[in-house]
């Protein structure tokens, strides 16, 4: 362990499997560090994580305070809490906004007190709190009940006069609300020089557990008289306060087309105030106006039927969500047991979750019973019993057994049936045996179960076993238990005894059903004699999926996969639906034959019979996938895409052509952003081409790439074809047109794109509005973007990210509004990045404006000590205000700290000719012309 900035930590040494794990890359240039970076927010696991902070410990970034922060916030949305910390413990000197990142980190995990002994550290430590920081921690003390702390928070932000800070202001609403002090919060909120519709609604939802509810109702209308208008959020917030007043009618006249939120939240107002009849009414109300409940209106109105005792509205709701297949969700179906319970319909809640395969709730149930005291007879504990072996809890199923035997009921040979049975399921053989040799009579009924229970198990041998021991007592085998004999000789191919029980059932003239003669066809089948497991098969009058599973899985076990496709043709043209079992076997058998597009087509049937949540059934696409080719060339031309190693991903692509791998759709969307990333129309077009002949025009994923990689290729209007011939749009199709007008620079045609999108239904996101707001920014539309960047909180409910208030900043300060800029940049509710600063310094530059491009540099160095780039830009900004002393005093800060000018590079394609424009680190530009046999310097000249 290592004590580092008055905590521990763990040492790095820890992420060195995670850096073997994947290939080492280069580490010295400003490219890959930019990677790194772009790569945090994609993480979508913790191993990816691991392995991209592995590569930046290795690539030498490690004490980039940016790369920390970035890795802090990755591995906080994990709450990783300890990872993190090691990260924060990494870093010499760390930064307020590091600390800012750990306090925040450990109050997205619920560890309060470890987020106020971060703020402790950091003031022992001399690190002086900015607004950031008390935003953070007043969110744990609110969170953590600590009012206390807050109260001493709220000294100290007052003394640094940041509490006209409308975020700080904000929070201590929202603290002072959940305090019970709406005296202080009102004083807060009337000292805020700018208020907000969240600090307002902040304010509305303490006003509405208030004492009085007319209150929050005559705020909620005055806030309106000062040009703010009500969100989603705000309406909720004042539910409690319209239950209470029962003034429903202004509550609703605020909300145009009221959503599902609004209803659930009324009814679970109504429902919290005791108030029954009007949460029915409510929902009664709801239904008739068109408004489709969900999961959520169900459970909160079954709480209010099972408060009022309302049983029969209660079973009609049961009903509705049955229908609509949600009573396998765990809130509805504990509010469903706990109704049941309260009618004293225990039955009901048994069964009911019982034949929904819902046992964690039959033992949930179980426990309440048992809890109450309550007596329970032999079909609870067989119930109970049953969900526990489904389960395979078997320590669950020794409390049940107990219960059974306080109740005297483990006498009874049901129930000793079903507590044998669950032993042998959760592999207590020698305990089951003992149950059944207890027995003080035993039947065929016990005999069979156990047999089953033990081949159902993996214990063929001790079925078998079991079998030879009791067969010649007064026990005669029947049908059942020849079933478990022969698939237990399936298992072990004892072909010999197999053949005598079918000797023996055709002379004691035993009836053979469809599961008798489906036990026979896999015993031969398994053991390899398939001429007399066909003709059995054919005999055999009536067939289920059972039977025919049995030939098609030992048919692939023997690697006869032709005979196995065969017999699962056969099977598809009979009518019967195939079951996972059926899936598996002729999925391996597609990993055989290496036939990618059977297997594919399985895929799709898979998916639409809802069996790809099936673990057996994944095992087994993971398998056939890995095995076919193309699968690996795929992967390949991914990975060099995401490298940036574009050229080398089209070089695989027709080397996977000459070695006779046929693309598949997949293929088309991993090489289309290589195409995008040179800007290479006329590979583009060719591969276009290939697309077309292979029929994978209509998809919409290839649509959609293929609107981007033309728009990448400055082909505006190929992308725009390609969007208005798609059969079939989804979002990602519109946000790909947005983006291709923006980087085009075509605003206007964004903006009336972007209205087009909402009037045909098409949910917007963050990411619809980055690229039209990006498009704002390069034809400057500042009214539109603002008007854009206002409605994106108020209409949509979507809280503006960095990547939005970045395209604001470079918006308004291209246009010259750089006092706005900063002004906006002040008001952020989160930390700036080098995103935010970096376009204030590029309008100031545009502009010429030293004061705030000093402003920008000095955030920016804090966070990208590394990047060259801004060093050079505001050295460019004096240069043009003619002070040249302190352009060359910014070029010197930039030698001292070792930086170096990145050159850059241009390609310009001509005919089968390519040319090469580079920038070096003096101002000199080479031009290379690059031939298909030869690179040749052609000329030279200084800038």
């Amino acid at each position: 362990m290592i004590v580092k900035h008055g905590v521990r930590t763990r040492p790095y040494h820890a992420l060195a499997p995670a850096a073997s794990e994947i290939p080492s890359l280069p580490s010295t240039t400003n490219k890959n560090y930019r990677q790194h970076h772009s790569l945090l927010p994609q993480c979508k696991s913790l191993k990816s994580l691991r392995q991209i902070h592995a590569h930046l410990i290795v690539s030498g970034f490690q004490q980039d305070h940016s790369t920390l922060t970035h890795l802090i916030n990755s591995y906080s949305l994990f709450k990783k809490c300890g990872s993190a910390l090691s990260v924060f413990c990494s870093a010499q000197n760390p930064s307020v906004i590091l600390w800012n990142s750990m306090i925040r980190a450990y109050t997205r995990a619920k560890q309060y007190s470890e987020a106020r002994k971060m703020y402790n550290s950091m003031v022992e430590q001399g690190v002086e709190p900015d607004k950031y920081t008390f935003n953070f921690f007043l969110k744990a003390c609110t969170s953590a009940l600590d009012f206390e702390d807050g109260v001493l928070v709220h000294r100290e932000v007052a003394r640094k006069r940041l509490d006209s800070d409308v975020f700080i202001g904000t929070s201590l609403i929202d603290m002072y609300c959940k305090m019970g002090d709406l005296e202080s919060a009102r004083e807060v909120f009337n000292r805020l020089p700018k208020r907000d519709v969240v600090a307002c609604n902040a304010l509305i939802a303490g006003l509405s557990q208030s004492e009085d509810p007319c209150e929050a109702l005559g705020f909620f209308r005055k806030m309106q008289t000062w040009g703010l208008r009500p969100n989603l959020v705000s309406l909720v917030n004042l539910v409690p306060a319209v239950s209470r007043l029962a003034d429903i009618d202004t509550f609703f006249c605020s909300a145009q087309n009221p959503s599902v939120i609004l209803w659930n939240s009324m009814i679970r107002a109504y429902t919290r105030a005791k108030q029954y009849s009007e949460a029915r009414k409510m929902y009664n109300s709801m239904v008739e106006q068109g408004v489709e409940p969900d999961k959520y209106t169900f459970n909160f109105f079954l709480k209010a039927c099972t408060s009022a005792l309302d049983f029969e509205d209660g079973v009609l709701v049961h009903r509705e969500v049955a229908r609509k297949r949600l009573d396998s969700d765990v809130f509805i179906g504990t509010s469903l047991i706990d109704m049941y319970c309260k009618m004293g319909d225990l039955e009901s809640a048994r069964e009911g979750y019982a034949s929904n395969g819902c046992f964690v709730e039959v033992l949930e149930l179980f426990d309440w019973i048992k809890g109450e005291n309550t007596t329970m007879n032999k079909v609870s504990i067989i119930s109970a019993l049953l969900a526990a072996t489904k389960m395979r809890d078997l320590e669950k199923g020794k409390v049940i057994h107990f219960c059974a035997s306080q109740q005297e009921l483990n006498a009874d040979v049901s129930v000793a049936t079903s507590i044998m049975t669950m032993y042998a399921k959760c592999g207590e053989i020698e305990k089951a045996k003992q149950i059944f040799e207890g027995l003080g009579k035993r039947d065929l009924v016990s005999w069979a179960a156990l047999l089953s229970a033990c081949v159902q198990s993996g214990y063929p041998e001790a079925a078998l076993s079991l079998f030879r021991d009791e067969q010649n007592e007064i026990l005669k085998p029947g049908g059942i238990t020849l079933i478990s004999v022969l698939l237990a000789c399936a298992e072990l191919s004892y072909l010999k005894l197999g053949m005598s029980m079918h000797c023996y059932a055709l002379k004691a003239n035993i009836a053979s059903d469809i599961s008798f003669g489906t036990a026979l066809v896999s015993m031969y089948a398994k053991c390899g004699i398939f001429t007399s497991a066909l003709t059995l098969f054919n005999r055999m009058p009536c067939k289920d999926i059972v039977t025919w599973n049995a030939l098609i899985n030992a048919y692939t076990q023997i690697g006869d996969a032709c005979h196995a496709i065969d017999m699962f043709r056969e099977l598809w043209l009979s009518g019967i639906t195939p079951d996972a079992g059926t899936l598996v076997g002729i999925i391996s058998a597609c990993s055989i034959l290496s036939d990618l597009d059977q297997g594919t087509c399985i895929h799709g049937q898979i998916i639409k019979n809802g069996c790809e949540h099936d673990v057996a059934v994944k095992n087994a696409l993971i398998s056939m996938y890995c095995k076919c080719n193309v699968v690996s060339w795929n992967a390949m031309m991914s990975g060099y895409v995401q490298a940036g190693y574009a050229r080398e991903a089209i070089s695989a692509f027709h080397q996977m052509k000459l070695e006779n791998v046929r693309p598949n759709l997949v293929t088309f969307v991993c090489i289309l952003p290589a195409v995008a990333y040179l800007a290479a129309p006329r590979e583009g077009m060719a591969f276009h081409s290939c697309i077309i002949q292979m029929g994978f025009l209509s998809n919409t994923v290839v649509g959609n790439s293929l609107i981007d990689m033309y728009a990448k290729c400055g082909q505006l209007n190929y992308s725009e074809k390609c969007f208005n011939e798609m059969e079939h749009k989804d979002k990602v199709s519109w946000n790909a047109m947005l983006a291709a007008y923006a980087v085009h620079g075509q605003g206007v045609d964004a903006v009336a794109l972007f209205s087009l999108m909402q009037e045909s239904s098409v949910q917007v996101d963050s990411v619809s509005f980055i690229s039209v707001l990006s498009a704002c920014r390069h034809a400057g539309l500042v009214q539109e973007g603002r008007s854009i960047f206002q409605v994106m909180h108020e209409k949509h409910c979507l809280e503006p990210e960095l990547e939005h208030y970045a395209c604001m900043v470079d918006l308004l300060g291209r246009a010259g509004l750089c006092d706005e800029a900063l002004n906006l940049i002040n008001t952020m509710p989160m930390e700036p990045d080098a995103g935010v600063w970096g376009a204030l310094l590029g309008a100031c530059r545009v502009h010429s404006n030293v004061e705030l491009g000093e402003i920008a540099l000095s955030h920016l160095v804090k966070l990208e000590p590394r990047n060259a780039a801004n060093y050079i830009v505001l050295s460019d900004i004096h240069a043009h205000s003619a002070r040249w002393g302190d352009s060359g005093k910014t070029r010197s800060m930039m030698s001292d700290s070792g930086l170096k000018r990145t050159p850059g590079c241009s390609w310009i394609a001509k005919m089968r000719n390519r040319i090469k424009a580079v920038s070096d680190a003096i101002g000199f530009r080479n031009f290379v012309l690059v031939s298909a046999r030869a690179k040749i310097t052609v000329w030279k000249q200084p800038d």
